[in-house]
């Protein structure tokens, strides 16, 4: 990029041999992002598969499917921000190879997992693997472009993820149409062979060059507490209770913790992130909607695959293909959001991505058993035009508000705080369906046999399952289940709009407007002062 005669030139913080193949880097991380991605949109539309009978699933219940997304997500978010201090001090290249490597051996466990409990297990050990790329890959993208253009970056990065969100879903339906369930994990592994080479030949090494001394008090407490409250959190969703003991024991112990750990960080010589950066109102907006924008989308996704397959009766490609647009929305505007950011400011931009959010959220409460497919794809693209911008914007709010040499921590709060508000989406939004599902059912199990009673009021799955065993007599418990499940869609929905209508309010209150042409600083030369321009 060519700078006018006299204007100040600074010299870059990014290698020339790094700088000129940055893009094929990007594409190398968006890569290994693609896995992560792939996978969770993926098991979403197999949940029905996997809750069938031998052979054709393991015969999952609803906990247990459950579970197989949660102990992903309890092993990922309690690992995050270790991983994350792990890059800084060891290298982001060695934590993402690492990372990658096992996730590839989990997915290949998890394709031949013999019982329900395998299948936590392994999705678990693809979580640990998972917790140490996710990191990884935006510190690598913060350390091999310069500032100026980490925004376009980041978008791009972000769109990945819905390349991600629009590939898993087919991807799945085709494997379940002429496979066996199994092969929805095992896709991972060539995939998982091709990262690793790319990586070691495109991706550079970094970490932060002044680290400091470990602080492995820090570590420990970060893990416990994370831990322990995601595992409250998810144990609320199992009971559909937030008051039983199992349930507010580990999430007050977690939150306990996590003070203790927020206290040891402000005095400690060392610490492991400094808590100061919370003090700026636009990083704490950023984290807070990174976090609420998930604690809504994510208990609509785990519920929509039902309303699609079970209730529709679409198959798992169909249900892949009908979330199509949502994930085409994140890939069409992503890249672009830091044009309208420029135009409009973050404050404006997150706050209409939140409300088309929650206004894509809140028409789940008016779908029914035969709402036209049109309006199912228009709902699904304004939520992700909603996504689209509020990702990028927030992410470069995060990841930018700290040193590029601690980048690896940036992006573990980014992703810890998107993955506990996920986990709490799951739990609650699904004890909300569960609770309201069960409420309606019960009235309806009358001519169900003593035994069958219990499986058939926890799902609508379980209901079907009995409706199905008993033959002409049960087709009138299909329609009340139906009829319940759809009930139960209405209320959570609307608890997710409200859910979204919060974090509106947030960003609107705390992230910064437009920045006036005239208090922008000038445009900084990626060259060194005194060379020929050469970066573009």
């Amino acid at each position: 990029m060519s700078i006018p005669s006299g204007a100040p030139a600074a010299a870059p913080r990014v290698p020339e041999a790094v700088h000129r193949r940055r893009w094929a880097i990007l594409g190398v991380l968006m890569f290994s992002l693609l896995i992560i991605v792939l996978d969770n949109s993926i098991l979403n539309v197999a949940v029905k598969t996997i809750a069938s009978p031998a052979p054709t699933g393991i015969g999952a219940t609803q906990s247990e499917l459950e579970w197989a997304i949660n102990s992903y997500t309890l092993v990922f978010a309690g690992l995050l921000f270790t991983a994350g201090l792990l890059g800084d001090r060891l290298g982001h290249k060695k934590v993402l190879l690492g990372g990658i490597l096992v996730f590839g051996l989990g997915s290949a466990l998890a394709a031949f997992s013999a019982s329900p409990g395998e299948l936590i297990t392994w999705r678990a050990l693809m979580g640990l693997g998972a917790a140490f790329v996710m990191p990884a890959t935006l510190a690598v993208l913060m350390n091999v472009f310069e500032r100026d253009e980490q925004p376009k970056a980041i978008g791009i990065w972000a769109g990945g993820v819905g390349l991600g969100i629009a590939i898993g879903p087919i991807t799945g339906g085709l494997l379940l149409e002429h496979f066996w369930w199994g092969s929805i994990f095992l896709v991972n592994v060539p995939v998982v062979i091709v990262a690793l080479i790319a990586m070691a030949v495109l991706v550079p090494d970094s970490r932060d060059p002044a680290p400091g001394r470990v602080d492995p008090l820090g570590v420990v407490l970060s893990i416990v507490g994370l831990v322990l409250l995601v595992y409250g959190i998810i144990r609320g969703g199992e009971l559909a209770s937030f008051t039983d003991v199992t349930v507010l024991a580990p999430s007050i112990g977690g939150l306990v913790v996590l003070a203790v750990f927020v206290r040891h960080e402000k005095r400690s010589a060392h610490p492991s992130i400094d808590m100061s950066s919370f003090r700026k109102p636009a990083f704490s907006a950023a984290v807070a909607a990174i976090a609420l924008v998930f604690f809504a989308l994510m208990g609509v996704t785990f519920f929509s695959a039902f309303y699609l397959q079970s209730v529709r009766g679409y198959t798992a490609l169909e249900s892949g293909l009908l979330i199509l647009p949502l994930a085409a929305a994140q890939m069409i505007f992503s890249p672009g959001a830091r044009l309208v950011v420029d135009r409009f400011g973050a404050r404006a931009v997150c706050t209409v991505g939140m409300l088309l959010v929650a206004v894509g959220l809140a028409a789940f409460a008016l779908f029914g058993a035969d709402t036209p497919l049109w309006v199912l794809c228009v709902v699904f693209f304004v939520q992700g035009t909603g996504m689209a911008h509020i990702m990028p914007p927030v992410t470069v709010a995060v990841m930018q508000a700290l040193p590029r040499e601690r980048a690896g921590s940036g992006s573990a709060i980014n992703n810890t705080f998107r993955q506990v508000g996920g986990a709490l989406g799951i739990a609650v939004l699904g004890s909300v369906l569960s609770t309201v599902y069960r409420g309606d059912i019960e009235g309806h199990l009358a001519g169900v046999p003593a035994a069958a009673r219990d499986a058939a009021s926890g799902s609508i799955e379980g209901t079907l399952g009995v409706a199905e065993r008993m033959g002409p007599a049960g087709k009138p418990l299909i329609a009340a289940a139906n009829d319940a499940f759809i009930g139960a869609m209405h209320v959570t929905a609307l608890g997710s709009a409200a859910v979204a209508l919060v974090g509106a309010a947030v960003v609107a209150a705390f992230l910064p407007g437009r920045t006036p042409a005239s208090q922008e600083g000038p445009t900084q030369a990626r060259q060194p002062a005194g060379e020929p321009a050469r970066r573009s």
